[in-house]
């Protein structure tokens, strides 16, 4: 998403010719196979445990964090993995992140035209908004299930649904709030 705010800030006459579908098919596709070689060693670590504990799970979907925790056998090797994976990925995606960010506000501020800088620059806001809304509870769900031993199990529970539930909900609606129309009954909403 970075990578194509700075195409359509940058040449945004060109935009069609330099992300043609071809080149989107090829990042969709890196993005895939990152996704499998991450993810992939997680279900092959979790067959080499002994499961003694209680078969329940606290949430409804795989969570490699909750399988861990019904298993008799030394976990350190997966913990150790769940966590780098996690760290390098957000890591990575941050850098990048930044990188691309660095690219548009140098050509932002390149811009002479107060308005059309201040145009560009709110579409970042909702972009920086959407990552916000996506990483903070994948990060948090994460660390909680590491640290948070003291912690209650529905907080678990609660922050996992909020990282599966919360980034496709919001992310539409961060983007359409920039809409005057619909900013303005919003706020008509909430003045009532």
């Amino acid at each position: 998403m970075a990578f194509d705010h700075f195409i359509t800030i940058r040449d945004p006459l060109r935009y069609a010719s330099i992300l043609t579908l071809p080149r989107i098919g090829k990042v969709g596709l890196v993005c895939v196979l990152r996704g499998v070689a991450v993810m992939l060693p997680l279900p092959i670590l979790l067959q080499w445990f002994q499961y003694c504990r209680s078969n329940v799970l606290s949430h409804c979907y795989f969570i490699n964090q909750d399988v861990m925790k019904v298993a008799c056998s030394d976990i350190r090797v997966n913990s150790i993995y769940g966590l780098s994976v996690t760290l390098w990925i957000v890591g990575l995606d941050s850098l990048l992140i930044f990188l691309s960010y660095v690219m548009i506000l140098k050509t932002v501020l390149s811009i002479t035209s107060q308005a059309e800088c201040f145009r560009a620059l709110n579409t970042c806001v909702s972009h920086l908004c959407t990552i916000l809304l996506f990483y903070t509870p994948i990060i948090g769900l994460s660390l909680l299930h590491r640290f948070g031993d003291g912690f209650s199990p529905l907080l678990q529970i609660l922050l996992g649904y909020i990282s599966l539930l919360v980034p496709p909900l919001m992310n539409p609606l961060t983007y359409r709030v920039k809409s005057k129309h619909l900013r303005a009954r919003i706020i008509r909403v909430f003045v009532k």
